[in-house]
C-alpha cells in the first residue's frame, strides 16, 4: 500500500483547504482510511477515518468541521476542512488501517504505528 497526501498550505483563520491521498494497493477500498495529524512537540492526533461502508468517526476537535471521503473509483481519499483554527496547524498524514479487514479492531481515527502511512503534507492556518 502506498499513500501520497497533497493539497496542505497555508491559510488564515476560517479558511478552508481540501487534501488528498492518493492510494495504491489492491482492494484498497475494503480499508479503513483516514487521516492523522502532528504539531510540533504533540503527539499524534486521529483526526477522522472512514470505512469501506463509507461510515465516518471523527475526533472531538474537528467534529462540524472536517469532512472526510473517499472515491473508490478514482482511489483517492479527501479531507474537507473548514473553519480552519491556528490549532490546526499540523502535518496531516493519510492512513489505511488493514488490521480492521482481519477483525483486530474497530474502524477509527488512526493514531497506530502499524498502519501504513504518507508521508505528509502541511497545513498552517494563521490567525
Amino acid at each position: 500500500v502506498q499513500l501520497v497526501e497533497s493539497g496542505g498550505g497555508s491559510v488564515q483563520a476560517g479558511g478552508s483547504l481540501r487534501l488528498s491521498c492518493e492510494v495504491s494497493g489492491y482492494a484498497w477500498s475494503t480499508f479503513c482510511m483516514g487521516w492523522a495529524r502532528q504539531a510540533p512537540g504533540k503527539e499524534r492526533e486521529g483526526v477522522a477515518s472512514i470505512d469501506n461502508d463509507g461510515i465516518t468517526t471523527y475526533g472531538d476537535s474537528v467534529k462540524g468541521r472536517f469532512t472526510v471521503s473517499r472515491d473508490n473509483a478514482k482511489n483517492v481519499l479527501y479531507l474537507e476542512m473548514s473553519g480552519l483554527r491556528p490549532e490546526d496547524t499540523a502535518m496531516y498524514y493519510c492512513a489505511a488501517d488493514l488490521l480492521v479487514i482481519a477483525g483486530l479492531r474497530r474502524c477509527q481515527p488512526p493514531t497506530s504505528d502499524d498502519n501504513y502511512w504518507g508521508q505528509g503534507t502541511q497545513v498552517t492556518v494563521s490567525s
